[in-house]
């Protein structure tokens, strides 16, 4: 069975879900779960009395699948605002003066922002829009770094029943204006600029130079909010149009709107993702998803204490909010009343041991990563854990990526003193949360997910839509969730087509997944990561987890390569540790592989390499590598910290096409 942790009584003890658990008379964790998946209406209908979610007016059935479970509508007769629930019910709650999160720039500037401040900013902007004829099911993008006032102008749209649309403010202005055509948004919040590696990243240029981009595709011109993060006086403003946020708020708290009573499938969220092909997804999540989703998860998984409780916790998870994990950090911790951490800039820069600083100075109680940056903390941060008191960490979290076996040992060791879990969790931005993810009272193995989430009643495939255990299969949900995209952002057929179409009545989300047999679930990568060499299938991940397992490398990228003759076969990419040899490397690695898998995995070429492409929060974008692999042009690289990194593979490849 190889290596288990097991929680720590008092974890167990301590945690939200084992007195939730007590109190209602539930045997077992693994017993929760089922009953939630078996008995679908009891859950969900229960969730929100459980966790204190505050209607404007009850409601009178838990689902409505009359058009079937691609369709289906939640909380029938209900009224309810999501940002009405992390905002105002806080300071409602008596939570005024808590801090609901801090801001942390890469300069070393502090922002603390209250409940009761953050509520009284949220209104002021929420008249803003309101006088700007925003209204219900209207677009406002935000195209900016996760910024108090990014974060609060997220929430005044939700709040007035506006459509918020997050973007990444590392894309480039071509990726920028493809999002603001397909949303058609009536705002466009943007900021002057922000820090990046010490230097200035100009954004506010860009963002003007999305919007022309746009309008020569027909998409109409917003009206454009510039956050003061850098102060520029040099930032260009186009009168009639772009208004400096300190002027758009200026006393707007007396014409406040006040929140919304929204039907629970009234959109929230409007968060694109990239496809593999085509032009990206706009996942639609409803007021009623984009709430109960992440709080449930925050509270039954993560374990956040409430704020109402002391001491309150803190989340700290390395994100943006043009990414999902930015709104869900939000969302989740916000209605529990705890307070998050936002940190401009790289975990490890200006020095390696940032993060540990922060944790420190911050008493972060939950740290979160995507799997890449927790091998960067580990290359060039682990020798300076002994310098900081960590103390007051509680649990980790890991998502984005499938996390190897080495990594989750260090985190679990060398972090968390095998005294606390790692919340390795799955699922997607097109269900703004978990299918997989495990809670602190059970037992984990090394890179495991445990299994489903709560209300998530998932499954793993084979191709014939059986079944499958011991062998890895797709991973699929049986039954819908309230925070399942609802459709596609005006593409239905496409949202059928995608999740739908594959096994009817089943969700299909494109993830390799393994059930082991002691019933640990397992991510192998996504579907689309599969190599099929002469007809046998291995995943990416797998051949990625036997290279990271020599002790010269730190990390590994592995791709299946178009073969006329056995389809494909696999190149691997590996970046050696810091003074390791590289002279003869190559070979060990691929003797290495076909050693742990046979030989017919033995890799045509293993590629050594000082870096691969990756995003901004360290994860590699395999997405990338595959496309160069079969080529094909990769979109949207301006997402990419490395750009670079990204002519090394293509030339690599080309070399190889060329030997053969």
């Amino acid at each position: 069975m190889g290596y288990i942790w097991h929680p720590p009584r008092e974890v167990v003890e301590s945690s939200n879900v084992h007195r939730f658990m007590e109190s209602h008379g539930i045997r077992s964790y693994k017993d929760f779960v089922e009953r939630s998946t078996r008995e679908m209406k009891w859950f969900w209908g229960s969730l929100p009395g459980w966790l204190g979610v505050e209607w404007f007016r009850e409601f009178r059935e838990v689902v409505d699948l009359s058009r079937g479970p691609e369709w289906a509508k939640w909380y029938r007769g209900g009224l309810l605002n999501a940002a009405y629930n992390v905002v105002d019910r806080p300071v409602k709650l008596g939570l005024g003066q808590r801090e609901a999160f801090t801001w942390v720039g890469e300069d070393g500037s502090e922002r603390r922002v209250t409940y009761s401040e953050l509520a009284d900013m949220v209104a002021r902007f929420s008249a803003y829009l309101a006088e700007s004829g925003v209204g219900v099911g209207d677009v406002v993008a935000i195209y900016a770094p996760m910024l108090p006032e990014s974060i609060a102008a997220m929430l005044a749209a939700m709040r007035i029943g506006a459509i918020a649309s997050p973007i990444f403010s590392g894309f480039a202005p071509p990726a920028v204006a493809e999002r603001l055509v397909q949303s058609e948004a009536k705002v466009l919040v943007t900021a002057d600029g922000y820090l990046r590696r010490g230097r200035v990243v100009k954004l506010k240029e860009q963002a003007d130079e999305s919007i022309e981009l746009a309008a020569s595709q027909g998409a109409p011109e917003p009206r454009v909010v510039v956050i003061e993060r850098l102060g520029r006086s040099d930032a260009p403003m186009r009168e009639g149009r772009d208004e400096r946020w300190s002027k758009a708020i200026a006393g707007k708290a007396r014409s406040d709107p006040g929140p919304a009573e929204l039907d629970p499938e009234t959109p929230a969220l409007l968060l694109f993702t990239s496809g593999t092909t085509g032009k990206p997804k706009g996942a639609v999540i409803s007021h009623a998803g984009a709430l109960l989703q992440p709080v449930k998860e925050h509270y039954f998984n993560l374990d956040i204490h409430p704020g109402w409780e002391e001491p309150g916790d803190r989340l700290w998870w390395i994100t943006d909010i043009g990414w999902m994990m930015g709104p869900w950090q939000v969302i989740g911790s916000q209605f529990l009343g705890a307070s998050h951490l936002v940190v401009e800039g790289l975990p490890t820069y200006p020095r390696p041991g940032r993060s540990w600083e922060l944790i420190e100075r911050y008493r972060v109680t939950h740290f979160g990563f995507a799997a890449t940056a927790a091998r960067l903390l580990k290359r060039e941060a682990s020798h300076l854990i002994g310098e900081y008191d960590l103390s007051s960490l509680r649990a980790f979290g890991n998502t984005g990526e499938p996390i190897d076996p080495d990594t989750w040992m260090w985190v679990m060791r060398d972090l968390g003193g095998e005294r606390r879990p790692l919340i390795n969790l799955s699922g997607g931005t097109e269900i703004f949360g978990c299918f997989l993810l495990p809670s602190p009272v059970v037992p984990l193995k090394p890179s495991t997910l445990w299994g489903p989430g709560l209300g998530m009643d998932v499954d793993v495939f084979d191709d014939e839509g059986r079944p499958v255990r011991g062998a890895p299969g797709y991973l699929v949900a049986k039954k819908p969730a309230p925070s399942m995209t609802r459709g596609l952002w005006r593409d239905p057929e496409r949202y059928i087509r995608t999740y739908w179409s594959r096994f009817p009545g089943v969700w299909y989300h494109g993830d390799y997944a393994l059930i082991d047999e002691d019933g640990f679930w397992y991510i192998l990568g996504r579907a689309d990561d599969v190599i099929k060499v002469a007809g046998k299938r291995i995943g990416s991940l797998e051949l990625e987890g036997i290279l990271t397992s020599h002790p010269a490398i730190a990390e590994a990228a592995c791709v299946g390569v178009p073969h006329e003759v056995k389809g494909e076969t696999i190149v691997c990419f590996a970046i050696p540790k810091p003074g390791q040899a590289r002279e003869g490397l190559e070979e060990e690695l691929r003797s290495l592989v076909a050693e742990r898998l046979g030989k017919a995995f033995r890799p045509e070429r293993v590629f050594i390499v000082d870096d691969l492409p990756r995003t901004r929060s360290g994860k590699i974008t395999r997405r990338v590598i595959r496309d160069l692999a079969r080529g094909v042009e990769p979109r949207e690289l301006s997402v990419l910290e490395n750009p670079e990194a990204v002519d090394t593979i293509r030339r690599l490849l080309a070399s190889l096409r060329g030997a053969s």
